[in-house]
């Protein structure tokens, strides 16, 4: 079983600055993709950003500039670096990390609980 698990969330104003940090752990052969999605109060949940096991990033128009993310595969930790935020990021955020447990096992994709990011206007 793997564990996911985000830290990192809360309160800023416009323009200001957070780091989210999301760490797996458990049975963990391989880690692949990790990333972050996040869901507004009535919207859909939607792909912020994401980075391969080799490091090649992607990321959601509304956020390029702005965030950056990366990875310390020692520590099977990945990052999300949010700057000049606005009221639109406000959201809960959600980390994910597909892995495999074993060599010829399936990848699997487990996600973190969530954390709230709240920029205020």
């Amino acid at each position: 079983q793997v564990q996911v698990v985000e830290s990192g969330g809360g309160l800023v104003q416009t323009g200001g600055s957070l780091r989210l940090s999301c760490a797996a752990s458990g049975s963990i052969f391989r880690l692949y993709t990790m990333g972050w999605y996040r869901q507004a109060p009535g919207k859909q949940r939607e792909l912020v950003a994401d980075i391969s096991s080799d490091g090649s990033t992607n990321y959601a128009d509304s956020v390029k500039g702005r965030f950056t993310i990366s990875r310390d595969n020692a520590k099977n930790t990945e990052y999300l670096q949010m700057n000049s935020l606005k009221p639109e990021d406000t959201a809960v955020y959600y980390c994910y990390a597909n892995h495999r447990s074993s060599e010829y096992g399936p990848i699997l994709k487990s996600w973190g609980q969530g954390t709230q990011v709240t920029v205020s206007s």
